[in-house]
């Protein structure tokens, strides 16, 4: 398979979900009463925190809200603190005062390292999907000691590279740019849309609500992350992360443009040769939002893990 090949889904993730409707606000979501939050502190996401025990943050990919997390806190409320992030902008969240802005990925970043030093947790288990497994490897590498074990579905450390692993941040930007364009220019039709998501989800209920989604989030702040994600190369800072991760890529989204999974997995090897603890594993039946398609599957492996490196204080 081509990196040209595997480029098709991911460009379907980056552009069929983000080409939105206008943005429809949302309340956020109240904080957990055991969490004295602030959330003028950190504007770019809001928090809704429940259950007890060790903290692990969910990290929501483009477009989606952290109800895209719903079933994996009934799973995990038990026996951890989940913090569940919605970023500004996104799946109805009302876009960050003066958004976009230059730096949107950042601040989130930076923020949510302020928001683990001031609520005082002790380096917290990361679940990112898309973009929040990216934002998973940008918080280990800018603060090694921050958060501890990571959980990455189906993200990279520098999604511009699929198409050609040769190429730098900067020769991402002229693409990049005519994303972020492409975006302003005006909104993909919902039919459209659905049929491009099609592609990243199996399940025709789950393909409603991440279209969605995608329409209900602002069109000028998923763009401005968009950009920043191509823009954004992580691969060569990986070596500086000192917790494990567990990595979970889709097989079934790549298939049908002639990939194996030895050769998909092969992608995901290269991006991630620098990451000094981690595991790769392909799912066989889940595309891009594996947590729907494949939850049994990512469940298991995310138990193991998580008992192995991250054990549920008694």
């Amino acid at each position: 398979m081509t990196y040209a090949a595997f480029r098709r889904p991911f460009a379907a993730l980056l552009l069929g979900l983000a080409l939105a409707q206008p943005v429809v606000a949302a309340t956020p979501p109240a904080a957990h009463p055991a969490v004295a939050d602030n959330p003028a502190a950190h504007p770019s996401f809001t928090v809704r925190v429940v259950g007890k025990g060790r903290p692990v943050l969910l990290i929501p990919g483009l477009t989606c809200p952290g109800a895209v997390w719903d079933e994996t806190v009934a799973r995990y409320q038990s026996r951890y603190q989940c913090h569940v992030l919605s970023l500004a902008g996104f799946g109805g969240a009302a876009p960050a005062a003066g958004a976009p802005t230059a730096a949107f990925l950042p601040a989130v970043r930076d923020q949510l390292l302020a928001y683990i030093k001031t609520q005082k947790l002790d380096r917290p288990a990361v679940i990112g999907h898309s973009l929040g497994g990216f934002m998973g490897l940008w918080l280990s590498t800018t603060q090694p000691d921050a958060v501890g074990p990571l959980v990455i579905l189906d993200s990279l450390p520098f999604m511009a590279a699929v198409q050609n692993p040769a190429l730098t941040a900067e020769a991402a930007r002229t693409m990049a740019e005519s994303m972020r364009k492409q975006m302003s220019a005006g909104k993909m039709p919902p039919a459209q849309q659905r049929q491009m998501v099609a592609g990243l989800v199996t399940d025709t209920a789950r393909q409603t609500l991440v279209a969605r989604w995608g329409q209900a989030s602002a069109s000028a702040s998923v763009g401005q992350a968009m950009y920043e994600m191509y823009t954004t190369d992580l691969r060569a800072e990986l070596g500086a992360v000192r917790q494990p991760a567990l990595v979970l890529g889709s097989w079934a989204a790549y298939q049908p443009y002639g990939a194996t999974m030895a050769s998909t997995r092969a992608i995901f090897a290269a991006q991630y040769a620098k990451l000094p603890q981690h595991r790769i594993e392909m799912s066989e039946a889940g595309r891009h939002f594996l947590m729907y398609d494949d939850a049994a599957w990512v469940f298991a492996q995310t138990d193991a893990f998580l008992q192995a490196n991250y054990a549920a204080r008694k």
